[in-house]
């Protein structure tokens, strides 16, 4: 199995033991994202050291208050790096007021570039702000290869299918009052499938009572799997391949 996303760095846990963990489970690849230029450094270090561990950088839209051309260089910079093997998440978010809608687009647009420079997969997050995130990526990424991380817009999921974005769904599908969610896992292709812990957020349900961790992107992906019908190893070789056309890891 394999946690497209995940935020190692925020974890209570010691790294290494969250990795240990993971691999004992049978999660064999996983992508540690960053929010910001310390923590995207900081997914680039931990990727250098673990060959099971691969990272994206990026400038989060709730982060992205008073960005700069010297901020999106500073991420351009780390996004060159062998191990990046994505860049973001970026997008729009107007969940919780935490940067100027403004301040969130020049820093969308200016990864929007960065990923097209370095020719890596553009992660987007958008929470509350489905038009305007859907709308920009139409209008300037309409070339790049599109992940919809934690995947929120179950009433969209045809139109994202139709656009040929990728969708990755987090624990959150397996909450009871997330039926939407649930049955827009089903119309997603297998070809554009991917699933993730998003950890130390959105811990599945079967183990909500404790912190998500990489090692529960299992419980999400057997969810997932009875949903679409499919066995477990099936949706395993499914978002694998996925994962590996999208990141490039299958021969590390």
């Amino acid at each position: 199995m394999i946690d497209s996303h995940t935020h190692l760095a925020s974890c209570a846990e010691p790294e290494l033991e969250l990795i240990a963990e993971a691999r004992a489970s049978g999660v064999r690849r996983m992508l540690t994202v960053g929010t910001d230029a310390e923590s995207s450094r900081a997914a680039l270090a931990l990727a250098a050291q673990h060959d099971a561990v691969f990272a994206a950088v990026g400038l989060h839209p709730n982060n992205a208050t008073g960005v700069t051309d010297a901020d999106l260089a500073e991420i351009a910079e780390l996004a060159a790096d062998p191990q990046c093997r994505a860049v973001g998440e970026t997008g729009r978010d107007d969940f919780r007021n935490y940067a100027p809608a403004d301040d969130q687009r020049s820093a969308f647009l200016g990864q929007i570039e960065i990923a097209r420079a370095v020719n890596k997969p553009l992660v987007i997050h958008t929470r509350a702000a489905d038009e305007d995130t859907i709308g920009i990526l139409r209008e300037h990424a309409t070339d790049l290869r599109v992940i919809l991380h934690c995947f929120s817009m179950p009433e969209r999921v045809e139109q994202c299918v139709a656009e040929g974005w990728w969708i990755s769904f987090a624990g959150n599908v397996t909450y009871p009052k997330n039926h939407d969610l649930a049955e827009a896992v089903k119309l997603v292709p297998d070809d554009k499938l991917l699933v993730e812990t998003d950890a130390p957020y959105l811990t599945p349900q079967a183990v909500r009572k404790y912190k998500n961790r990489p090692a529960y992107v299992t419980e999400t992906a057997q969810f997932v799997a009875e949903l679409r019908d499919e066995t477990y190893a099936d949706l395993d070789f499914i978002v694998s391949a996925n994962a590996e056309t999208l990141f490039g890891w299958n021969g590390d």
